[in-house]
């Protein structure tokens, strides 16, 4: 599984790095949301999920 942050519609809510903390960063900045490895480990793959489910700006995606 690989996973993508769309930097044009996170608006910082941190909600996937409170769901997936060993698979989101978060900016000092603005924090916005970026992954910290594209390929997600097995083991954080159901955490990853329930992040994509639970952003409101619907700006991560899987493959």
């Amino acid at each position: 599984m690989k996973v993508r942050v769309d930097p044009e519609r996170c608006q910082g809510h941190t909600l996937c790095a409170m769901r997936a903390p060993e698979v989101f960063e978060l900016s000092e900045i603005d924090g916005h949301s970026s992954p910290i490895t594209e390929e997600v480990p097995q083991a954080q793959q159901d955490a990853v999920v329930e992040a994509v489910r639970s952003c409101p700006e619907r700006a991560i995606s899987v493959i």
